[in-house]
């Protein structure tokens, strides 16, 4: 049995200071306040010396270590978020592949699950194929402009069928209905999230019986319907905000670029936190730098100076949304791990609780990373 001593546990809601906590067979088996708690002896000791300890992160949208894209090196990219406490993630595939491109991409991270190395990745993030060809980075180069068309997606959905936890879609893409039909016919658990949209609430809406709950990267790469020039209509990022069901990723950089640090105070008023998911959104970009973002580090831009996603982890977006919003740990414990770990069926983690997988983030006051648990073994 191992016992982690002097720390500080973030639970879902609260804190315990001066806790211990164990773990037993990569799983925890018991925690509380080390003066109420003896620990047994012969234990293995990781003292954690007065640091946060809350529950590993779980990122379900990243494409890369900010360098590198997952599919062309997935031992590099899971031990870079790993190393920031990321303990379970979803590689995000974007739509700027072709069929064959994606069924190989799927492959090599199939055979990456299998590595000690990579025993972060928890499944695949599907950003696409059919997305709205007007909307994200790249946009160029998008091969799924046509029809939806089930001889080309059948084989990508074949292929990621049992690892693809959420597939991003437009739910104005005509004729979607027959590709989300085809995927839950071959997984039934899989979710869907609206992305690179310009839908109205009633396509969106009609797509949540099938198991839309997600919002990718909220209000980023989504259009507006206006009903009149001189009035805003409703569409995406609305239809996100008003139905409770719906998760809502946010992308947190330093300088509230993807999400002004305004729209994060006003979507975690109008959402709760238990419908907020942090995620970072990593991509591997080398684009110009547009004017007057000379001093933005954390952020990629493509070949034509549109914003490509991040280079953060989620120790990052959780500091910088404690930043932009006043969240305490305890918040962005949630919006990091827990939220994300429900909305993608990630039941065994995400929360401190006896029988939980035991993967843990020692972090201080600044969710600066100390040390990382993962399946109960100090990385």
């Amino acid at each position: 049995m191992i016992a982690v001593i002097n720390a500080v546990l973030v639970m879902r809601d609260h804190y315990i200071p001066e806790a211990v906590l164990f773990i037993e067979d990569g799983k925890i088996a018991g925690f509380g306040e080390m003066r109420k708690t003896p620990v047994p002896e012969g234990c293995e000791i990781i003292d954690a010396a007065g640091a946060y300890v809350g529950p590993g992160f779980v990122d379900i949208h990243t494409h890369s270590d900010g360098k590198v894209f997952f599919q062309d090196d997935p031992v590099t990219a899971s031990q870079h978020h790993l190393k920031h406490g990321t303990t379970t993630l979803l590689p995000a595939l974007y739509f700027s592949m072709n069929t064959e491109q994606y069924v190989e991409a799927i492959g090599r991270l199939r055979e990456a699950m299998q590595l000690k190395e990579c025993a972060n990745i928890g499944g695949l993030y599907m950003e696409g194929p059919y997305l709205n060809p007007k909307f994200g980075c790249d946009k160029e180069s998008n091969p799924w402009q046509g029809p939806v068309d089930k001889d080309r997606y059948q084989p990508v959905i074949d292929a990621a069928y049992d690892l693809a936890r959420v597939w991003a879609m437009a739910p104005e893409r005509e004729n979607i209905l027959e590709f989300v039909l085809d995927v839950k016919a071959k997984n039934p658990s899989a979710v869907f999230s609206v992305a690179h949209s310009e839908a109205s609430p009633q396509q969106i809406e009609a797509i949540m019986p099938y198991g839309l709950c997600i919002g990718t990267h909220h209000t980023n790469a989504t259009g507006d319907r206006p009903m009149y020039p001189e009035c805003r209509g409703v569409c995406v990022d609305e239809t996100v905000n008003y139905n409770r069901e719906i998760y809502a990723e946010l992308i947190c950089d330093s300088r509230g670029i993807h999400v002004d640090p305004y729209m994060l105070r006003l979507v975690r008023k109008i959402k709760g936190d238990d419908r907020i998911i942090l995620i970072s959104d990593a991509y591997a970009c080398d684009g110009p730098i547009p004017p007057g973002y000379e001093d933005v580090d954390d952020i990629n831009f493509d070949h034509t100076g549109e914003i490509a996603g991040s280079k953060m982890t989620l120790d990052i977006a959780c500091r910088n949304m404690m930043k932009h919003t006043g969240a305490s740990i305890v918040n962005v414990f949630q919006f990091a791990s827990y939220n994300p770990a429900r909305a993608v069926g990630f039941y065994d983690r995400g929360e401190i609780a006896v029988g939980k997988r035991a993967d843990l983030v020692m972090v201080d006051y600044n969710m600066k990373v100390k040390n990382v648990i993962l399946k109960g073994e100090l990385q």
